[in-house]
C-alpha cells in the first residue's frame, strides 16, 4: 500500500512537472517565434514614433524660445535701452567658440 502511495505522489508530480514545462516550453517558442518577434517590434515601435513626435515637438518649442531670446539680444546690442527706463532683464547665457590663431612665418609654413 505504502509504495502504491508513493508510486501515484510520483506519477503525479511527473505529470504536472511535465505539463509545467511543456507550457513554458510553448510560451518561450512562440515569444521568440518569427511572429512573436514582429509583434513585439511593431507594438515597440508605435510607441517609439510616439515618444519622437513629443521630443520633436518639445525641440520645436525650445528652438523657438531660444531664437527670440537671440533676437532680442541683438536688438539690445543694436539700441542699448536708457539706463532710467530700463526694465530688469534676464541675463543670457551665451555660447562661445574659441579659435586660436595660428602665426605662420613668411614662407607659409
Amino acid at each position: 500500500m505504502k509504495r502504491l502511495f508513493w508510486l501515484t505522489v510520483g506519477a503525479g508530480a511527473g505529470v504536472y512537472v511535465s505539463h509545467r514545462v511543456k507550457r513554458r516550453v510553448v510560451r518561450f517558442t512562440r515569444t521568440w517565434s518569427p511572429e512573436g518577434v514582429a509583434a513585439r517590434a511593431v507594438s515597440t515601435g508605435q510607441g517609439a514614433g510616439e515618444r519622437l513626435r513629443h521630443f520633436a515637438s518639445d525641440v520645436r518649442t525650445e528652438m523657438r524660445a531660444r531664437e527670440e531670446e537671440l533676437r532680442e539680444a541683438v536688438r539690445m546690442d543694436q539700441a542699448p535701452p536708457d539706463a532710467e527706463l530700463a526694465r530688469p532683464r534676464r541675463v543670457l547665457k551665451a555660447r562661445y567658440t574659441i579659435i586660436d590663431h595660428i602665426d605662420h612665418d613668411k614662407d607659409g609654413h
